[in-house]
């Protein structure tokens, strides 16, 4: 280069100095590196003349640059590579500045002090600005892009081999501030790797326009959203790619990316200023000069790039349109936007995968549906790919998501009557079922028992999110506990009462007969057969109830050594009472089937109860309170409706006020065993005791219906020639033909009119005159007959009681005597249970008991005497006066 072509470096820091610039020498090597030792002073101190003399004096061919910032005046350098400008990046900066309101001072930057850089295609561009009110910020890249494949260089190429996943950058748009230098013309030669020289273009150092320090920040912030590297998103603001939902479902979110507007969006916020391709710039809504924020700068992504601080949104951190909506409206929380957005028809219907349940294979009971039939096998056993999934649909379905709302669904199904074999009695639901013997027995339920039941009744599911449809899903599941808990801590539960259980076929109350087995709802009962059933006949007929009559009388009890008639009548009075029961309600009295001695065939006429209506059996207590709990406990969970208590002791009085009463009463109340509970429960049984030679005592002899067996000879057991054989085996065949027997002569009987036959028997009055008027019917005789006879001669308290009114009678008359003179008749009061003679004491409370009360035709009768202050006692005849 000759001397005429030499830049006059000297002349240039002179000028440089002048504007307030600091100039520092660059090495002419194309490093760029500054030509001292150390630079750092200059960026404090200004280099002065004499420093330049030094530099650029003789033929020294450094290169010359300016620190900026502070020591230069507070001047910033903007620097467009080559590449940005060849991108179109300065016009559209230009033109976003326009739009801006800040046209005027870029344009005063551009014209400022312009300078070309020589590298690429020497299109680099170097522009300066003086800030006023701010310091200039250190050295910043504001904008830059990934390189382009065709841009790589061997180094890059190679780094990208050895880390696929780099990322190589081209740096646009970068500033040269605080603690930085660049260099200026009229450097040349070999102070730039290219040989070329810095060329300026507008203005020089003196021209440099001066901004205040916001209009300057405006301006960097529309640069910097030329930047268009990938921007790291976060959940919070972007939520990540999910996988596309099935059948091309949209979630609400999705949809709204697809089909919002960020005009809309932003409202009241932002404002687009410009659109440039697919990028729009947004500035304030209220007309603030400058831009805030860019959208759709990533062609494939949508995205909003907020620079500002002072907006709700995150600064420099991008943004989708649902993540903006749900900024804007709810704080963020992106399940409530979806939500809102939902609601106003934003993505598709989420769908709810219904329940599937595999049919079992085998039919599974937890004893509650034991007395169903078998289930039809499945037709469709299998599919191509394992079995076929189907929802059963006879059973009903039932959301338990939310308890309140699956108490409120059982309590609804029970009232639907959709629960087989579920009852209820006083104290809760029950159901029935079958012992191993085949005895019907009622369970009462506890959390677990009606737990399991609806698992096997109701097809119960609760409601979750499905993953993979984001939509929700229907999963098997049991109640809980506590719900079932809940359900039978109730008062009353709609479920159909079950008022008892019948093992034949019964009359109702109207008259009519309940044939089928299973619940009859007109009177709470269920039909639980001992045996087969066999079919009625529409109608019956004369000759059909003298079969009947010929089957009960001729053959099954035919051998048996009653007493009398009396007793075979009330045998068969008993017999037919489990069918007329619900037809005449209230308490029967007490069968006492007693013989004279063993095999007599006392047991066998139990027993027959069992053949043909089932039968429940417990022992003889000890004491009351142990009678008292048997009592209990069989009519709790027991279903037959015959109750026997076999074998008493050799002789013993039945004398028990805990028989009476049970005797005596429509409904048994006691508290159940192991439980602080009463129940109160329907006593709807016949009871029957057997033993030999059975006597009563006190109330019990009234409320009795004796059967007596005699069979008259040395050895019983040795008896032979049956009209039937052996009668337990011909029962276990015949069981069926003897219920349509007993059955047919009572249907006889209401078809005749069911005329009943007025017969006096206390509590038991209104069932004695329906067995009297069945008995008529079928012209069976001696039904009670016996009563007064077996009253006297069976109760050993009248027998004793009657014997002393007579010796009293015959021996003192009708005189008013003391105790003390009646015990004088030594060999005639009656005595202590360990044979002792009363004392005054005793005699006159027992006489006192029985005070009124007739003993054949005897009575006792008290004469308060006034004066001696103490009772007299004589006794009266009936009809003979007082």
């Amino acid at each position: 280069m000759n001397d005429a072509q030499t830049p006059d470096l000297r002349a240039s820091a002179r000028e440089l100095h002048d504007a307030g610039l600091c100039v520092l020498p660059i090495k002419a090597d194309g490093s760029k590196a500054p030509a001292v030792r150390s630079w750092t002073p200059y960026k404090v101190h200004r280099s002065t003349p004499a420093e330049h003399d030094q530099w650029y004096g003789g033929d020294r061919t450094h290169g010359i640059a300016v620190v900026y910032g502070a020591v230069s005046g507070n001047v910033e350098m903007w620097e467009f590579e080559d590449h940005a400008v060849r991108d179109g990046l300065l016009e559209e900066a230009t033109e976003i500045m326009e739009a801006s309101g800040l046209g005027e001072p870029w344009q005063a930057v551009l014209n400022g002090w312009a300078s070309r850089s020589p590298g690429g295609e020497g299109r680099g561009i170097h522009v300066r600005v003086r800030i006023d009110g701010a310091p200039v910020p250190s050295n910043t890249k504001i904008a830059s892009r990934l390189a382009r494949e065709d841009e790589y260089t061997d180094e890059e190429r190679q780094r990208l081999r050895e880390k696929p996943n780099a990322r190589i950058v081209r740096v646009q748009i970068e500033t040269r501030g605080e603690g930085g230098y660049g260099l200026v013309e009229p450097s040349s030669g070999a102070v730039h790797p290219s040989g070329k020289p810095y060329a300026r273009v507008a203005g020089g150092p003196t021209t440099i326009p001066t901004l205040d320090a916001d209009t300057v920040d405006a301006m960097r912030q529309v640069l910097r959203m030329l930047d268009t590297l990938p921007k790291p998103e976060t959940p919070k603001t972007a939520p990540r790619e999910t996988k596309p939902l099935p059948d091309g479902g949209m979630r609400p979110g999705e949809d709204y990316d697809a089909r919002a507007d960020w005009q809309d969006i932003l409202s009241g916020i932002f404002r687009p200023l410009v659109t440039r391709g697919n990028t729009t710039y947004w500035g304030w809504s209220d007309g603030t000069r400058g831009v805030k924020a860019t959208t759709g700068r990533d062609p494939e992504k949508d995205r909003l790039y907020v620079f500002t601080t002072s907006s709700e949104f995150q600064a420099e951190t991008p943004y989708s349109k649902f993540a903006a909506y749900a900024l804007l409206h709810h704080g963020g929380d992106f399940k409530l936007a979806a939500a809102d957005l939902r609601r106003q028809g934003y993505g598709t219907e989420p769908p709810r995968r219904r329940l599937n349940i595999v049919p079992p294979q085998t039919h599974f009971t937890d004893g509650s549906s034991a007395l169903d039939s078998e289930p039809a096998p499945d037709e469709q056993e299998a599919f191509e790919g394992g079995p076929q999934l189907r929802a059963v649909r006879s059973k009903p379905e039932l959301d338990i998501t939310n308890e309140a709302d699956a108490i409120d669904g059982l309590l609804a199904i029970m009232a639907a009557e959709q629960l087989p074999d579920l009852y209820k009695r006083s104290s809760g639901p029950c159901w029935v079922y079958e012992d191993d013997q085949g005895n019907p027995l009622v369970k009462q339920l506890g959390t677990d028992n009606l737990r399991a039941y609806l698992a096997e009744h109701v097809i119960t599911y609760t409601v979750v999110s499905d993953p993979l449809t984001e939509g929700t899903k229907e999963v098997r599941e049991l109640v809980m506990p506590k719900t079932c808990g809940t359900i039978l801590g109730r008062r009353d539960w709609p479920l159909l009462p079950l008022r008892g259980i019948v093992a034949s076929p019964v009359v109702r109350p109207d008259g009519t007969l309940i044939q089928a087995p299973g619940y009859d709802k007109p009177t709470g009962l269920y039909m639980h057969p001992r045996v087969p059933l066999r079919r009625l006949q529409p109608q019956v007929t004369a000759e059909s109830v003298q079969r009947a009559k010929d089957i009960v009388l001729n053959q099954m009890l035919a051998d048996f050594p009653f007493v009398d008639a009396s007793d075979r009548a009330q045998y068969l009075g008993a017999l037919l009472s489990p069918i007329v029961r619900p037809y005449v309600p209230g308490p029967t009295p007490l069968v006492v089937i007693t013989g004279t001695s063993q095999a007599s065939g006392k047991t066998l006429l139990k027993d027959a109860f069992g053949y043909v209506y089932g039968l429940a059996e417990t022992p003889w207590p000890e004491n009351d309170a142990e009678l008292r709990k048997a009592i209990t406990a069989k009519l709790w969970d027991c279903g037959d409706p015959v109750i026997a208590m076999d074998n008493l002791p050799n002789g013993h009085i039945i004398k028990s006020p805990i028989l009476s009463s049970l005797v005596t009463s429509a409904n048994w109340s006691d508290r159940l065993l192991g439980s602080t509970s009463s129940v109160t429960i329907p006593n709807d049984r016949l009871w029957v005791l057997t033993g030999n030679n059975l006597r009563t005592g006190g109330d019990n002899a009234r409320r009795t219906l004796w059967v007596r067996l005699d069979p008259d000879c040395p050895n019983p057991d040795q008896r032979d020639n049956f009209t039937v054989g052996d009668l337990r085996s011909w029962l276990t065949d015949n069981a069926s033909t003897v219920v349509a027997a007993l059955v047919t002569m009572v249907r006889g009987w209401l078809a005749a009119g069911a005329q009943t036959v007025s017969t006096r028997m206390g509590d038991y009055s209104r069932w004695a005159s329906v067995i009297a008027g069945i008995l008529e019917f079928l012209e069976v005789p001696g039904w009670l007959a016996n009563r007064d006879a077996a009253a006297t001669v069976l109760d050993d308290e009248a027998e004793e009681w009657a014997a002393f009114l007579t010796a009293w009678h015959e021996t003192i008359g009708d005189r008013t005597v003391t105790t003390k003179e009646l015990l004088g008749l030594k060999e005639d009061v009656p005595r202590l249970y360990n044979g002792d003679a009363p004392s005054t004491k005793q005699l006159g409370h027992w006489l006192k008991a029985r005070e009124g009360r007739y003993y054949e035709d005897l009575k006792v009768v008290r004469v308060p005497d006034a004066h001696r202050k103490q009772n007299l006692w004589r006794v009266a005849k009936f009809g003979g006066g007082q």
